[in-house]
């Protein structure tokens, strides 16, 4: 006389480890996986035909539509632009380095250039144009 009653094996016991499998992946690819920062104010690049390797640096620029100014996602004024980014260089020797520059699409060319020359004036090198590639239609 047995007291354990026998379940008939059915397709619903065959799938639960794989539901919890499934399930645990799900759960540690959300913790583990990393979150694009987001811009501080709405920027849409400019479409370029030419393409570029994306490298992830150490300062990103940043152009609004209004003309706003931020480093690496803290939106700040032309003057402590330039001063923020001399710092930077000098702490990390990183002159060399390309600076990104993410401006709108419908910022003016002067206004670009006149952030460049602030970039210059505080040492940068190089700058790269951040920009979306072209659609093929």
């Amino acid at each position: 006389m047995s007291l354990v009653r026998q379940r008939p094996k059915n397709e619903d016991d065959r799938i639960l480890p794989l539901i919890n499998v499934v399930f645990l992946l799900l759960i540690f690819f959300m913790l583990a996986g990393r979150l694009a920062a987001t811009d501080p104010f709405q920027i849409d690049p400019p479409v370029s035909a030419s393409e570029g390797l994306v490298t992830v640096e150490d300062l990103l620029v940043q152009v609004g539509v209004d003309g706003r100014l931020a480093l690496n996602g803290e939106e700040m004024g032309e003057d402590a632009l330039g001063a923020a980014v001399a710092e930077r260089i000098s702490e990390n020797g990183a002159a060399a380095a390309p600076v990104r520059l993410k401006a709108d699409g419908t910022v003016e060319a002067a206004r670009v250039v006149a952030i460049m020359e602030i970039l210059r004036g505080a040492g940068v090198e190089s700058v790269q144009l951040l920009t979306l590639p072209a659609g093929d239609g």
